[in-house]
């Protein structure tokens, strides 16, 4: 390891070079989340992958944008269209069951006019502790994965999950509570107005593709359309913790998403 690298953009280009020769398992095993961040920081110092060249077409399967079906319903008329009293608004929420039970409400993260918008699933423990999307394992890897194609949350990527409070024991939201409390998600989506959205996990990419019996593996590998905003689906990365195969998946989805941001005019 040279003198003039610091560790951090070390092992953030490590994390690239592995990710680019389609290695899988990636252990981030004992960094805090400040130190995670900071890999994220170094990671765009050093240089991350720019737009696409012309010498690399993406895949056939890749080409054709995907639209919903028709019908699908648009945001609650009854929230405000204020991003602050939005905000305020699911601070207090009592719609549901999971009010009973929450630390905090977990809104969101990263800057309001950021160009690519993360859905996740729903807050664990250390978000309702915290009131932070994505903070744990999951998020740290979220983070640095991000990182690789030159995203960041501080600076470029606004995340939210389905559901803002946790579900008892991290169980998986149940049909009720999604119709509940995805309005606030689509009214964020049309308030920040990302560029792209990138959904993790299969509530997210199913709620926002309205592809409901359509499984996670055959939602991703396709750009989808959700409210005329680019729609990439792939994995959740803590199923990537679970199951490191998903892995390259998870980085091919990145490659589409960044070719994605690259054909509105964007260099993650």
């Amino acid at each position: 390891m040279t003198e003039d690298r610091p560790l951090p953009a070390e092992i953030a280009r490590l994390l690239r070079q592995r990710l680019e020769m389609g290695a899988g398992e990636i252990f981030l095993e004992g960094l805090t989340r400040e130190q995670a961040l900071r890999l994220v920081t170094a990671a765009r110092a050093a240089g991350g992958p720019s737009q696409p060249t012309a010498s690399r077409p993406a895949p056939a399967s890749h080409s054709a944008v995907t639209q919903p079906p028709n019908g699908e319903p648009g945001t609650d008329p009854t929230l405000p269209d204020d991003y602050d009293a939005l905000r305020q608004e699911a601070l207090q929420c009592t719609r549901c069951r999971l009010c009973e039970g929450r630390t905090q409400v977990v809104f969101s993260d990263g800057p309001r006019d950021a160009r690519l918008m993360v859905v996740g699933e729903a807050p664990g423990a250390n978000e309702d502790q915290t009131g932070v999307p994505f903070v744990g394992a999951a998020g740290q890897y979220l983070d640095l994965l991000l990182a690789t194609v030159g995203l960041s949350r501080e600076e470029s990527v606004y995340i939210a999950n389905v559901l803002k409070c946790r579900p008892p024991g991290n169980r998986d939201p149940k049909p009720d509570e999604i119709e509940t409390c995805s309005p606030f998600l689509k009214k964020q989506i049309d308030l920040v107005r990302p560029h792209a959205l990138l959904a993790v996990g299969s509530f997210s990419g199913k709620l926002l593709t309205r592809r409901e019996k359509v499984s996670l593996g055959k939602l991703r590998g396709a750009v989808h359309s959700y409210h005329g905003v680019p729609l990439v689906v792939t994995y959740h990365p803590a199923a990537l913790l679970r199951n490191p195969r998903w892995v390259r998946p998870f980085w091919d989805d990145l490659q589409l998403l960044r070719e994605v941001l690259a054909g509105a005019g964007e260099d993650p």
